[in-house]
């Protein structure tokens, strides 16, 4: 009988893994990547005996595969993907593929702001209690290799709207939705409701023995919410105890009421701020849920040390505090950061658009910033938002000359805040890249 043939579109962490893991379940694998594959990920895909290319796509290799997987990257527009998909072949993802091979329990987290810090403290607290847990998913190790190679009995899973397109029989047993604010619209056709609905494929598939844990204010999901037959059970949480949720702050205390009653003090939270408060939240209720003992849940949330790229602290520089927040590829990111703000504030932001509304941000700029300092190849549209807010306003179109414009505006006691609103690939490689550089010149300031 001829082997199953399947294409992998892309090799990076998600790619290389499903390789792995095709070519142990027997596939004929075929790997592809338009741009260079890093060392790594070919010395991995040589030992297993895989065959890739890099630079171009052979149509007619992709084309002949009974199945692609395709790296979360990559678009629907993508020329060979477009064929792929009026030729009628699958088109899945990492996670799905990976999913088909493993019963280990899934805490999946989604949402538009939130899921790394949330997902590294579930992690964090699986971890300091003693369970057998595997990270992966936007963060982390390929869960393919993963389940591969090196298999754990829970798997902690960031996801994004990208990976959850092409998932289809995957199961969250914890499924967590932090919240829905417009972002990628450029990959939805500027139509919010697809990106909606791409985030509400979390839930697709649970059963009543699965919990399905949710920010109960956030307007979108609770609209959505009626629309869809929910058989796992809810855990939905808030800033406040109302209607119905079960986690929440009430006179100073952080408090979850199911499955098992837990409490502690909010002051002794590590990661601060309000929009963490909801993180810590979800957080401490997946882990409740998954059994977790009281005693390990309150001392990694008391103890957790935070996310690198995420309101990073960098260094106090002539009494001025300068802010890593790269990861604020979105305009609602950074309003929860401006939001956490106490001081003074010369905001950062620029980068690749994706189709953004800096209107919610305005108030908080007004308020907040003593100036705001552009970071792009095009600062076109950022002039077209904020030049009329009354804020000094500087041009940059380099990080060097970025730190050099904070640190020639900022006065003692302000904070320095990169806090983006944008994707980084103008003129970085990554956020990670933005957020490194950002914090190499602050250092040597």
């Amino acid at each position: 009988m001829e082997k199953k043939k399947i294409a992998i579109l892309g090799a990076g962490e998600s790619g290389a893994g499903a390789a792995v893991l095709a070519k142990q379940k027997g596939f004929d694998v075929f790997v592809s990547d338009m741009s260079a594959i890093k060392d790594r990920y070919k010395t991995l895909l040589d030992n297993h005996g895989i065959e890739w290319e890099e630079g171009h796509h052979t149509e007619e290799r992709i084309l002949d595969a009974n199945e692609i997987i395709k790296s979360p990257g990559i678009p629907d527009t993508a020329p060979v993907v477009a064929k792929a998909i009026a030729k009628g072949i699958h088109i899945i993802s990492e996670i799905e593929f990976a999913g088909r091979y493993t019963d280990s329990k899934m805490i999946c987290i989604t949402g538009s702001n939130g899921k790394t810090t949330t997902t590294s403290l579930i992690y964090h607290i699986f971890k300091s209690a003693g369970y057998d847990a595997g990270l992966a998913g936007n963060i982390g190790r390929s869960l393919a290799l993963q389940v591969a190679e090196d298999p754990h009995e829970y798997y902690i899973i960031e996801l994004s709207s990208f990976q959850l397109d092409n998932m289809y029989d995957f199961r969250a047993n914890i499924a967590i939705l932090l919240n829905i604010t417009p972002d990628h619209l450029d990959r939805y056709d500027n139509c919010m409701q697809n990106y909606v609905d791409a985030k509400m494929r979390i839930i697709q598939n649970q059963t009543s023995d699965d919990s399905f844990i949710y920010w109960n204010d956030d307007p979108i999901i609770r609209r959505e919410l009626e629309k869809y037959d929910i058989k796992a059970i809810q855990y939905p949480f808030s800033a406040l105890k109302e209607h119905g949720s079960i986690g929440y702050i009430e006179e100073g205390k952080y408090c979850i009421e199911r499955p098992t009653p837990f409490n502690m003090e909010q002051e002794e939270l590590s990661l601060t701020g309000k929009h963490n408060i909801y993180n810590s939240l979800a957080a401490g209720i997946a882990s409740n849920i998954a059994g977790v003992r009281k005693e390990y849940i309150r001392k990694s949330l008391s103890d957790f040390p935070g996310v690198e790229h995420r309101l990073e602290r960098v260094a106090t520089v002539r009494g001025v505090l300068y802010v890593n927040d790269s990861k604020a590829t979105n305009v609602d990111a950074c309003w929860y950061a401006l939001e956490s703000m106490t001081t003074p504030t010369v905001l950062i932001v620029g980068g690749k658009d994706k189709g953004n509304d800096y209107s919610v941000i305005f108030d908080l700029v007004r308020q907040k910033c003593r100036a705001v300092v552009f970071l792009g190849a095009d600062n076109t549209k950022l002039h077209d938002n904020f030049d009329n807010l009354g804020v000094t306003i500087r041009d940059t179109h380099s990080m060097a000359d970025c730190v050099a414009a904070c640190y020639e505006l900022a006065q003692p006691g302000d904070t320095v805040l990169l806090s983006p609103c944008c994707a980084s690939f103008d003129l970085f490689k990554n956020m990670e890249d933005r957020g490194e550089q950002f914090k190499s010149l602050v250092r040597a300031l």
